[in-house]
């Protein structure tokens, strides 16, 4: 069963939420469920993450990580096609690409590929100016006053 969503009358009433629909309308657009190269995301810290694939049989100079703006690909290419006969031949070693969107001002502290498993850092670094900040609220002696003036018109008699 497949439901979708319209989100245009949302887009009547709001700005600035476009990246918002486009995820939404993106995940509720899932293809096919591809489960391979497994892998895990686990949140490490308040501000750190940690992807981990398991990549049995692949070298470091047959994986390729690229960061675009929001979006993190990790790719998988065999180099060497040998010509060895399989009686089984269980270990999948075939091509992939396994996209993960990504939050604004989330970075890849480093990578890591040990025992078959690709480690993959990734902390949230947001700017100063857009972090929180508190204003202080000034009293009235802070305040300055402002000297009201009168003007008195002189009478005239006639």
């Amino acid at each position: 069963m497949r439901t979708t969503f319209d989100f245009s009358p949302l887009f009547r009433s709001s700005i600035g939420f476009d990246r918002v629909f486009d995820l939404l309308e993106n995940a509720s657009r899932v293809d096919s469920v591809d489960n391979w190269p497994p892998y895990d995301i686990a949140k490490i810290g308040e501000d750190a993450y940690r992807i981990t694939m398991a990549v049995a049989g692949f070298a470091q100079d047959e994986l390729a990580i690229t960061l675009e703006p929001n979006m993190l690909i990790v790719a998988g290419q065999k180099l060497n096609d040998d010509d060895r006969q399989y009686l089984h031949h269980g270990i999948a070693g075939r091509d992939f690409e396994r996209r993960f969107e990504l939050a604004d001002h989330v970075k890849v502290a480093g990578a890591n590929l040990d025992k078959g498993l690709l480690t993959i850092e990734l902390k949230r670094e947001i700017p100063e100016e857009m972090k929180p900040r508190r204003i202080e609220i000034a009293g009235d002696a802070a305040t300055p006053k402002v000297a009201t003036s009168s003007i008195e018109a002189g009478k005239q008699a006639a």
